[in-house]
């Protein structure tokens, strides 16, 4: 049977099925619980152990048609100002909170585009979060980038501050596929970005990029995988576009008839992955590539691999404190949510409380299915001695889950002595292996497609 006819038939061109950036995932997550749960665990942190911040920028000048991200559009700064203003109330809140001596050693600034902001609001802003929870010596900051709404000014003030990583969204060089989802953006644009984060100082680039979007061909996801193997990112994450036009509306300006068929949209990321293996960079997980002396390889070796809503990263911090409209923080009873829409949040926050608005309390074997998935979109196995090392007999409760992938995957997994490994003609299906430890999500619920 060829390849395509085995993925098919276990399900990848039809199968619908989460990314797995948390377990349980945002949708399962439940209105009773929220800012009196997120003030008792924040409280309750250890301040020998450094956290992650995650903070979020919902505005954009424009707001690109295949985005399905919490967003707004702007054409102003006010509004821009006054969510800063809000953001900084929302950190006076975590200084009453939080234990003393607490440091960070990781902080993300996404959105939007958290380069709407102008040199003086980059300053201001970090120098709030960095006074409430100051900054490990090897810390590292990365900021989410658009290329078309940066400048030199922007990049050094972002520097001054810390900033160590960015991450350049690109999505596809191709003009036809640029017109077709809002969002223009000219190669020499990324290019002179590029070169101007190299001149300030900042080494370490991430580039992702998106197939399966309208127009897209191997022509010209080929010409996008020179361009971007050009600029030398030192990782790049390679998503699958999610067409979900009941969550984002403004999909709806995308032509579903322009959008590639599922076997078309496997055979493009089986293309871009073999370039960027041919060029010298180690996949990572099921849809990331780095060079082999980055982070993320060297975690990936030495099973320090984890997934979270910014994707695969080498982040050792247990604590992940999210801060701004929609943010989700994992703290160690479960995560928790802020209110999404902005004037909720906000609303929130001036009323003198924190703004966690939906979450979920982790049960004992909560944990241990989120390990178990995590090790498998990350390790691409699982491995029941580890699982018992970190949760002793409960581990067992997954035996009838590790035999049933087995039974059903047989020829796309590989059965080890204690637990199975996903073979390299199995990693496409992946996300579906991991959904059959899921004790939430039922199969092809409204998530994106598996291919």
């Amino acid at each position: 049977m060829k390849q395509i006819d085995r993925l098919r038939a276990h399900g990848l061109f039809e199968a619908r099925v989460p990314r797995y950036t948390s377990y349980p995932t945002a949708p399962g997550f439940a209105p009773e619980i929220g800012s009196v749960e997120q003030t008792e665990a924040l409280s309750a942190l250890d301040p020998r152990d450094p956290v992650s911040v995650y903070l979020h920028i919902p505005f954009c000048e424009r707001l690109c048609w295949f985005c399905a991200c919490r967003t707004q559009g702007t054409k102003t700064l006010s509004p821009v100002e006054s969510y800063i203003a809000t953001l900084e109330q929302e950190l006076a809140l975590l200084k009453r909170i939080l234990p003393a001596g607490l440091r960070m050693g990781r902080m993300h600034w996404g959105g939007g585009t958290p380069t709407i902001l102008p040199p003086e609001l980059i300053h201001r802003l970090a120098q709030a979060v960095k006074a409430v929870i100051p900054p490990t010596g090897d810390w590292e900051f990365s900021v989410e980038i658009d290329p078309t709404m940066v400048d030199r000014h922007k990049i050094t003030a972002l520097a001054a501050e810390g900033m160590n990583r960015a991450s350049l969204g690109i999505q596809d060089f191709d003009s036809k596929v640029q017109n077709a989802i809002g969002r223009l953006q000219p190669f020499d644009v990324t290019r002179h970005c590029v070169e101007d984060l190299r001149a300030a100082g900042i080494q370490s680039l991430n580039a992702d990029l998106v197939y399966g979007l309208p127009h897209q061909d191997i022509t010209r996801l080929d010409d996008t995988v020179s361009k971007v193997l050009d600029l030398a990112p030192d990782r790049i994450a390679l998503f699958g576009y999610a067409h979900v036009p009941w969550m984002s509306k403004r999909q709806r300006l995308i032509d579903e008839k322009s959008l590639p068929k599922e076997v078309e949209r496997f055979h493009l990321a089986e293309y871009a992955a073999t370039r960027f293996s041919d060029a010298g960079y180690r996949s990572i997980g099921i849809d990331h590539f780095s060079k082999p002396d980055d982070g993320l390889a060297r975690a990936m070796e030495t099973g320090r691999l984890r997934r979270n809503f910014q994707g695969y990263v080498d982040d050792s911090c247990s604590t992940l404190i999210g801060l701004g409209a929609s943010s989700v923080s994992r703290l160690p009873t479960g995560y928790i949510q802020n209110a999404s829409a902005t004037p909720a949040y906000v609303q929130r926050i001036e009323a003198g409380e924190l703004a966690g608005a939906r979450g979920h309390m982790m049960s004992h074997t909560d944990l241990l299915r989120a390990r178990a998935i995590e090790m498998i979109m990350c390790d691409l196995q699982l491995d029941f001695a580890e699982l018992s090392r970190e949760f002793g007999a409960l581990a067992e409760a997954l035996r009838p889950e590790n035999a049933l992938v087995i039974d059903r995957f047989d020829g796309m997994v590989q059965v080890r002595h204690d637990g199975f490994e996903i073979l390299p003609e199995g990693r496409a299906l992946t996300r579906i292996i991991a959904s059959c430890f899921d004790a939430y999500a039922p199969m092809n619920g409204r998530y994106s497609q598996a291919s």
